[in-house]
C-alpha cells in the first residue's frame, strides 16, 4: 500500500530532485520546470495532462488524474474532451507493469465509461498491455 503524499508538496519536494535550469530550454521544458515547483494539489487538469504526457512525476500525478477522471472521464485540459485520459493512455506500458493498482483504477474507469468514450471517439485499446 502506498503512503499518502503530502498534496501541499511540489514534485521537486516529493521526488527530492531539482532540475537544472538552462537558457536554451523550449517553452515546453520551461513550463514543466515551472509546474514541478507548484504544490501538486494546485495543479490544474491541463497541468496534469502536460506533465503526464511528458512522463513526469507519474507515481504522484496518476492518482490525482484518476480523481479528476472519476469526477469526469472526459476531463479536458486545453485541447479536447478526454485529453487528460488520452495522456494517461500514452504512458509507457512498463510503468503499468510496476503500478498495477493504478492500472486497475484506470481500467475500471474506462470500462464504466465506454459509451462516453465512444461518443467522442477516444480509442482506449492502446491502454491494454499484453
Amino acid at each position: 500500500m502506498r503512503n499518502p503524499m503530502d498534496r501541499n508538496s511540489t514534485l521537486e519536494q516529493l521526488e527530492n530532485s531539482k532540475w537544472v535550469d538552462y537558457d536554451f530550454e523550449t517553452n515546453l521544458i520551461k513550463r514543466c520546470h515551472q509546474l514541478r515547483k507548484i504544490p501538486v494539489d494546485k495543479l490544474e487538469i491541463e497541468d496534469l495532462r502536460l506533465l503526464i504526457g511528458q512522463q513526469i512525476g507519474l507515481k504522484f500525478l496518476v492518482d490525482l488524474a484518476v480523481e479528476k477522471l472519476t469526477a469526469d472521464i472526459l476531463a479536458e485540459g486545453d485541447y479536447y474532451p478526454g485529453d487528460l485520459l488520452n495522456s494517461i493512455l500514452s504512458i509507457d506500458s512498463s510503468y503499468w507493469l510496476d503500478n498495477k493498482t493504478q492500472w486497475t483504477n484506470i481500467d475500471n474507469l474506462i470500462k464504466h465509461n465506454q459509451d462516453k468514450l465512444q461518443d467522442v471517439g477516444l480509442k482506449t485499446e492502446k491502454f491494454y498491455i499484453s
